[in-house]
């Protein structure tokens, strides 16, 4: 199998995690949908990360693809077995995918990183500030209400963990963590999550994209140990999409 999206991407990082987790074999394509080219376009028509190729199919979207992971391979199952858990499992994961997607992704890790190095944007401190002193601790809140006490939130570690501690990761990278005495359940629960041996193994990739250049990426994530894809869809100029305009011109999803 072939993921096409960068590790540093939430719902691309989501994806990778549950393959290893399932020990399924894969490659990465580690781009992000700005640098996609026009076979890119093609198979993700939202210009959108991450992509599994599996043969013949092609997927589109993270919960979609390891929903696919999850009936494809059962064991170990990365979603709750009774009906009810796994429509919490579902709802807990779409709050982040959406309302931490807006928050640290396009608010915060956009603005501080994305911006200003792939598209030379200055950082819109005030709605750094806003997201920072006012929308993240209303998000946190929630989180902490949900957060689970000990271990994770059904049992063993699944989709949902997993991509809590994604999100968490680029608010990090973006100078943001939660803080443990406010959110004491939250952050003991995502210090669990990244520990997690196939997510920890994402983190050692993180520094070989944040600082180099994405001309020079690839050649840093190899020698980082990662398993890079031979075929790429990436192009060298950065380019907005139909999906990414108004995120360029504003700083989030419209």
């Amino acid at each position: 199998m072939i993921v096409i999206g960068s590790y540093v991407s939430p719902y691309a990082r989501k994806v990778i995690v549950a393959l290893a987790m399932k020990g399924i074999a894969h490659e990465v394509d580690p781009i992000t949908p700005f640098y996609g080219n026009d076979e890119f376009t093609r198979i993700s028509p939202l210009r959108r990360i991450p992509v599994l190729i599996d043969g013949d199919l092609v997927l589109n979207d993270s919960t979609v693809i390891c929903e696919y992971l999850d009936e494809l391979q059962p064991d170990p199952p990365l979603m709750p077995q009774s009906p009810a858990d796994r429509a919490r499992a579902r709802w807990m994961e779409e709050y982040a995918d959406s309302r931490l997607g807006d928050l640290m992704i396009w608010r915060l890790f956009f603005q501080r990183s994305v911006g200003p190095r792939v598209f030379g944007r200055p950082t819109d401190e005030a709605m750094v500030a806003r997201v920072v002193d006012t929308l993240l601790p209303e998000a946190m809140d929630w989180i902490e209400a949900h957060a689970p006490e000990a271990g994770f939130l059904f049992g063993a570690p699944g989709t949902a963990d997993i991509t809590y501690g994604a999100f968490f990761r680029n608010a990090l990278l973006a100078g943001w963590t939660a803080d443990a005495d406010r959110w004491p359940r939250t952050a003991a629960w995502i210090a669990r999550v990244w520990a997690i041996p196939e997510f920890a193994a994402t983190i050692a990739f993180e520094q070989a994209i944040v600082t180099t250049p994405f001309a020079q990426r690839r050649a840093a994530l190899e020698s980082a140990g990662a398993k890079l894809s031979s075929q790429s869809w990436a192009q060298m100029e950065p380019r907005a999409s139909i999906m990414l305009d108004g995120i360029v011109e504003t700083g989030r999803a419209e």
